[in-house]
C-alpha cells in the first residue's frame, strides 16, 4: 500500500457491478466478488491513507466477497483487515469461524489467508486496513481472534466503534500531524480490545502467567528502544530469566527478540518522518535517535520494512504546504 502523502482521500461514486468489483481490489488486496442482480448493482468506495494505516467506507447493494487462493497469489501482502459495521448486517468467515456482525460490531481477519464477507442486503461498512506487524498482539493470540465478533456495546468494543465511526467521517480534514497521532490512536485502542478479548476468553489460565511476562518484557522494551545497549541479556537480566528463557518465549510466537525490537524501532522511526515537527532533522539523525548507529543499515531495513528509503517515505508523506514546527 503505497503512501502518496499523509492523507490520501480515495472515492469511486456510485458505480456499477464490475467498477465497484475493481475498486475495492483497488482499496483493499485482489478480491472476488458475486452478486445476484449485476444489472441493478450499486456501490460507492471512499477511503483515506493516513500513513500506514487505510481507513475505507463501503456502501453497496447486496454481495459476496472472497479473498481466495488465486487472488491470494496474485498478491499477498500482510495485512490484517477490521470490518465495522455501520448498517445492515454481514457474516464474515475464515480460519472455521463465523462473525454475525450487525450495527455496531467489528472483527479481524488476515489478508494472508481465504476469508469471505457475505452481505444480504444492503449494507454500510468501515474498513481498517493495517500491516500486521503494527497490531501489538501476539501472532498465537491473533489466530484466535480472527473472525470473531467484538461487540461495539461492551467492553472496549465500545470505545472502538465510536472511536472509527467518528474517524471515519473526519479523517480527511485532518492536518498531518494530527493524522499521525490519529493513526497511532487507532492501532493503539484496537490492540488494547483483542487484548481484552483474548483475556475473556483465556480466562484465568495458568498460561496468563507467562502472559504476563510477556507483556513486561514487551513494554521493558517498548521504554528503551534509543538505547543502543538494549540486548536479550540486559532485557534477561531485568526479568530475572535466563536469555534462553526468554528467547523461547519469543519462539513460541514465531519471533525473536532482536525481530521484534527491530521492527519496534523501525515503528518509531515512521512515526517520526511522517511527523511534520521533524521535517528538517536528517533522516539519519532520526534513525540514530532510535539505535540505529549505521545510517547505510538503518536505509536498507526501512526499505525492506515499508518498500521506499526513508528520505522518499517522508517526502511521499509530508506535503511540501505543511510548515514544519520547531522542534526541542
Amino acid at each position: 500500500m503505497a503512501v502518496s502523502r499523509l492523507i490520501r482521500p480515495v472515492e469511486h461514486g456510485l458505480v456499477s457491478f464490475d467498477e465497484f468489483r475493481e475498486s475495492v481490489s483497488d482499496a483493499f488486496v485482489p478480491l472476488e466478488m458475486t452478486s445476484a442482480d449485476h444489472a441493478d448493482f450499486r456501490g460507492v468506495v471512499r477511503g483515506a491513507t493516513v500513513g500506514a494505516i487505510r481507513i475505507t467506507e463501503v456502501t453497496a447493494a447486496p454481495h459476496v466477497i472472497r479473498r481466495t487462493p488465486r487472488t491470494i497469489r496474485a498478491a499477498s501482502p500482510d495485512y490484517f483487515k477490521l470490518g465495522l459495521q455501520i448498517r445492515g448486517y454481514c457474516v464474515l468467515s475464515q480460519d472455521g469461524r463465523e462473525a454475525a456482525l450487525t450495527p455496531g460490531d467489528f472483527a479481524i481477519y488476515d489478508t494472508t489467508r481465504p476469508y469471505q464477507l457475505s452481505f444480504d442486503d444492503r449494507f454500510r461498512m468501515l474498513v481498517v486496513m493495517f500491516p500486521r506487524h503494527l497490531l501489538r498482539v501476539p501472532p498465537a493470540g491473533i489466530a484466535q481472534l480472527t473472525a470473531r465478533r467484538v461487540s461495539g456495546r461492551q467492553g472496549l468494543g465500545a470505545v472502538v466503534t465510536p472511536l472509527l465511526r467518528g474517524l471515519g467521517g473526519q479523517i480527511v480534514d485532518a492536518s498531518p500531524t494530527v493524522a499521525v497521532h490519529l493513526g497511532d490512536a487507532v492501532l493503539d485502542v484496537v490492540a488494547a480490545a483483542f487484548a481484552e478479548q483474548l483475556h475473556l476468553a483465556d480466562g484465568p489460565l495458568p498460561q496468563s502467567r507467562a502472559d504476563a511476562l510477556r507483556a513486561s518484557v514487551t513494554t521493558f522494551i517498548d521504554e528503551r528502544l534509543a538505547d543502543r545497549e538494549l540486548d536479550v541479556h540486559s532485557i534477561a537480566a531485568a526479568h530475572h530469566i535466563s536469555v534462553r528463557h526468554l528467547q523461547k518465549m519469543f519462539e513460541a510466537d514465531g519471533d525473536t527478540v532482536s525481530g521484534w525490537i527491530r521492527r519496534r524501532r523501525l515503528e518509531q522511526c515512521r512515526r517520526d518522518l511522517t511527523d511534520p515537527r521533524y521535517r528538517d532533522v536528517p533522516v539519519s539523525a532520526l534513525g540514530a535517535r532510535w539505535g540505529f548507529a549505521d545510517a547505510a543499515h538503518f536505509s536498507r531495513l526501512f526499505k525492506n520494512a515499508h518498500g521506499s528509503t526513508p528520505g522518499r517515505y517522508r517526502a511521499d508523506a509530508i506535503p511540501v504546504t505543511e510548515s514544519p514546527r520547531p522542534t526541542r
